[in-house]
């Protein structure tokens, strides 16, 4: 999988076009780690989100997660437009697999116990890139809060405060 991501951005002197599939891989964690960044930090509840989402999302083993992940920082970092990422996404992604974008990003905005403001606007700005009708992204925000909260309940651990409805 690095070697893949490697040819992605042209660290192995590959001239061959990178596989489809990476690009799109990364598009996604770029994203999610842009939702992940925007509050001013990247903390380990929300690494561990961004990681979840992706072996669910991809069908990926934890290695070549935190792999995509360290691709998507790198590209997020190189990048200053969502255009790039989600015109990608916008592109390959059924319907249905771009209100599961949404909802991978609603998911990393609630990893931290708060959604801030830049992150819901973010992810608002994505659903209209990809055309995500903005009922769509408000079910889909619904179902990782009750997701959320069935795993705090199932845990028994402290509901945080966005769990209670508090944003």
């Amino acid at each position: 999988m690095i070697d893949r991501l490697k040819s992605l951005f042209g660290g192995d002197g590959s001239t061959g076009a990178p596989p489809a599939a990476d690009e799109l891989h990364v598009a996604a964690a770029a994203l999610l780690v842009e939702a992940a960044c925007l509050d001013g930090h990247f903390d380990e509840d929300e690494k561990r989100t961004v990681t979840s989402v992706l072996q669910t999302q991809f069908g990926l083993d934890g290695d070549e997660a935190g792999d995509l992940v360290r691709a998507g920082i790198e590209a997020q970092d190189e990048s200053n437009q969502l255009y790039a990422f989600t015109r990608i996404i916008k592109d390959r992604f059924e319907h249905a697999d771009k209100v599961r974008m949404i909802e991978m990003l609603w998911e990393v905005a609630c990893a931290d116990g708060e959604i801030h403001h830049y992150e819901s606007n973010l992810v608002r700005r994505v659903a209209g890139l990809l055309y995500v009708p903005d009922p769509e992204s408000g079910a889909a925000r619904k179902r990782v809060l009750q997701r959320l909260k069935s795993s705090a309940t199932n845990e028994r651990q402290p509901e945080r405060s966005i769990l209670n409805g508090d944003k």
